[in-house]
């Protein structure tokens, strides 16, 4: 990150003809900016476009630009989930690096990075959302002069570490950016105690910039689980843990919430402090599953980790997908949902496969278990359907399992997209009548918006020590479902608007037979009653801790626990 450094501000103004004019002067001055570059050390980043080397400038043309190495670069890694976590204006969504309600963007086409059209006069690339500077946060001091400069020049603070963020909270229009994405330290503890606490724990510690394909290899090569999240490249410590985390292991090993023992943050009040089961109480609360960039930023989180475990793993996966096979295996998974999730199965499941893992079976009870779902795959074989793969495995580790499926589960990645997600709780799976109506709800959703996801991620046979702040729905439910509507670099506001709706409109189909349930990281960017969909009985609780601990309101993103929709900082969300 050194070649990141910030130069000299001047500098830094100066080498961005093409770039809209940055507003950090109706704020703060060149000696505040020159202060906190030397609070922290000269780790003061220019926040720049990811695409920005491929768009003309005044002293280019589109073909010299378009096709100089550092746009090759750039074309060849658009879609890179590592080149862009990497990158401190790199977002895995595209539409937090772009103000949509302005059309101010610096974006390619994400179906062909090679398209020059994306970067054609009149096209311009433009700052968006992207933060005007980014501290590369190395320690506690460092946040603590971000929230000292924020107090005094009003500028708006947001914290990002991968920028893996579907509802636009790591960007702002003319903020100052806490990246987290150095902090890679792992520690592991097999008797760790939360200090002023007395029991030990076998535990590790994480920076908040530690990714899951990092901490899975850590935990590989020294023989224990991380139950975390089923994509590489997300966070372990920050927006994820701190919304609640699920997992393919939840279902008997809990969520991320459940399971970490001890936070450390800096507050806004500059504090770098403790949280855990014996001091800071509220603030622990808060920190299991009230939401990121909220309270406070954390900068290490240790968590309860478990002995390695063989996993018993069963998959149908056919290579093209038809609204008749997909009825047929969304009916009988649906038919079969309760008692798997009973006996501990987490799951993948969309159009065209099938994907079930469990700790909890030995492989002859696993395969007893899934015989409806290998039958139906031997049938569909027997049927003569094209592609189809029947599994039944066993792997030694969770690692192991994870690098043979880590795609299963990964984001769309350099797309724009609207997500909505819903919690599906049992009672949707208790009678043939209710079964039916859901599989109708789902499959009119699939319709309206291709590529619908059940992840089988819920504690439900986790209860939980009643110390987290995620909605107790969890905890009730089979199935978090997803789903998306993307768009391109060339989509007009209405556009975006149509997807933002459409993506609304689809989740209805589930709204109507659910209670108000919805994980907060991948929910619909316009959540109907989101506090009690995210938070379920615990806002106003969460909300005096927000008082207490951000008085001044430094901190605040997008329906996170006291938000000011109001703010200038949210002026891009259409």
């Amino acid at each position: 990150l050194g070649a990141l450094a910030f130069g000299s501000l001047a500098k830094g103004f100066s080498q961005h003809p093409i770039i809209l004019n940055r507003s950090s002067s109706q704020s703060a001055s060149a000696d505040d900016w020159e202060e906190l570059r030397s609070k922290v050390e000269g780790r003061l980043v220019l926040g720049d476009p990811l695409a920005k080397p491929c768009f003309p400038n005044t002293s280019s043309t589109l073909s010299e630009n378009f096709d100089s190495d550092s746009c090759r670069t750039v074309r060849d890694n658009y879609n890179n989930e590592t080149f862009r976590s990497n990158t401190p204006g790199g977002f895995i969504n595209t539409q937090w690096e772009t103000c949509q309600t302005a059309g101010q963007q610096c974006l390619l086409d994400f179906l062909n990075s090679s398209n020059a059209a994306a970067v054609a006069p009149p096209r311009q690339c433009a700052l968006g959302s992207i933060s005007e500077y980014y501290i590369d946060v190395v320690k506690p001091s460092d946040v603590s002069a971000a929230f000292s400069f924020s107090r005094k020049t009003g500028m708006r603070l947001v914290v990002k570490n991968t920028g893996h963020d579907y509802k636009g909270r790591s960007s702002a229009p003319g903020s100052l950016t806490l990246w987290t994405h150095g902090l890679k330290t792992i520690t592991r503890d097999p008797e760790f105690v939360p200090e002023g606490c007395e029991n030990s724990h076998s535990a590790v510690t994480l920076g908040a910039g530690v990714q899951f394909k990092e901490i899975y290899a850590f935990a590989e090569e020294n023989n224990f689980t991380f139950v975390g999240g089923s994509d590489p490249g997300v966070g372990s410590t920050g927006g994820w843990l701190q919304g609640g985390g699920h997992g393919a292991l939840t279902n008997t090993l809990g969520m991320g919430a459940d399971r970490v023992l001890q936070f450390k943050v800096v507050t806004p009040d500059g504090r770098y402090l403790v949280a855990n089961a014996c001091q800071n109480k509220d603030l622990f609360f808060a920190l299991r599953g009230g939401g990121g960039g909220t309270y406070g930023v954390v900068l290490e989180a240790t968590s309860l980790v478990s002995p390695p475990m063989t996993l018993q793993v069963a998959a149908v996966i056919f290579s093209e997908s038809n609204m008749t096979s997909t009825r047929a295996m969304w009916s009988l998974i649906i038919e079969n949902s309760l008692r798997w999730t009973e006996e501990g199965w987490g799951s993948f499941v969309n159009a065209d496969s099938a994907l079930f893992v469990t700790p909890a079976l030995n492989n002859s009870a696993a395969n007893t278990s899934m015989a409806p779902l290998t039958e139906f795959g031997n049938a569909l074989k027997a049927n003569g359907v094209d592609g189809v793969e029947v599994i039944s495995a066993e792997f030694p580790s969770w690692g192991t399992f994870f690098n043979t499926f880590s795609g299963t589960d990964s984001a769309t990645i350099g797309a724009n997209l609207a997500l909505a997600s819903r919690l599906l709780p049992k009672d949707n799976f208790k009678t043939s009548e209710s079964r039916q109506q859901l599989l109708e709800a789902l499959l009119a959703a699939q319709y309206l918006t291709p590529g619908l996801r059940f992840l089988g991620s819920t504690p439900f046979n986790f209860p939980g020590d009643g110390g987290t702040s995620i909605t107790e729905a969890w905890r009730d439910s089979v199935y978090h479902i997803t789903l998306i509507a993307p768009w391109n670099f060339n989509a007009t506001l209405a556009d975006m608007k149509e997807q933002y709706n459409l993506a609304s409109q689809s989740i209805d189909n589930l709204r109507v037979l659910t209670p108000d349930a919805a994980y907060s990281n991948e929910a619909d960017v316009h959540e109907p009653n989101h506090e009690i969909a995210f938070w379920g009985t615990h806002y106003e609780e969460l909300l005096e801790i927000k008082k207490t601990y951000d008085p001044d309101g430094l901190l605040d993103c997008w329906q996170c626990v006291g938000w000011v929709p109001s703010s200038s900082q949210f002026s891009c969300y259409i």
